[in-house]
């Protein structure tokens, strides 16, 4: 094992380049952890992190008529997409297909963060996130993670402040 493979390396570094890059151009400097198994679905990256499933904020691109849409949801609840169509005005939503979530995004599912994307998004944020004082999102791929208020997340990614949480019953 060579020197620099022991070395710390900054926060920023163990995100993804892209991500890494929309953090210095916010002048945002924030934990990131990473970790050697991938952590692609919410229960996998609490269980990581140690924290609430429901801190964990879940960003998932739909496709709304045609269009990419992102919704920030916490780990705990899912999207209910009828409420997505009625707040987008939209006839038809569903899950993105893995190459619209990479070209849209330029990051592959599980690791797609709530703001740094390729291209820009309409962001639909749920309100159920604002629930605890901090909440962790993907850092640019499934190995990385970094945490942030739920407010701070939701204004950097220009998300719509909504409700689209599934409601049990």
């Amino acid at each position: 094992m060579s020197t620099s493979d022991t070395t710390p390396a900054p926060a920023a570094s163990e995100a993804h380049p892209r991500f890494a890059e929309a953090l210095r151009e916010l002048g945002l400097q924030v934990e990131v952890r990473r970790f050697p198994d991938a952590t692609r679905t919410a229960a996998e990256a609490a269980a990581a992190i140690g924290c609430e499933l429901s801190q964990i904020a879940k960003s998932l691109i739909f496709e709304a008529d045609g269009e990419p849409v992102l919704v920030l949801m916490d780990g705990s609840s899912r999207v209910d997409v009828e409420l997505v169509r009625s707040e987008l005005g939209a006839r038809e939503v569903g899950r993105a297909r893995a190459d619209m979530v990479r070209e849209t995004t330029g990051y592959v599912i599980g690791g797609v963060p709530p703001f740094g994307h390729r291209t820009k998004t309409r962001v639909l944020a749920d309100r159920g996130l604002l629930g605890h004082p901090e909440v962790w999102a993907a850092a640019g791929h499934p190995h990385a993670v970094f945490r942030l208020d739920p407010a701070t997340l939701i204004e950097l990614a220009g998300g719509t402040l909504v409700d689209v949480r599934e409601r049990t019953t």
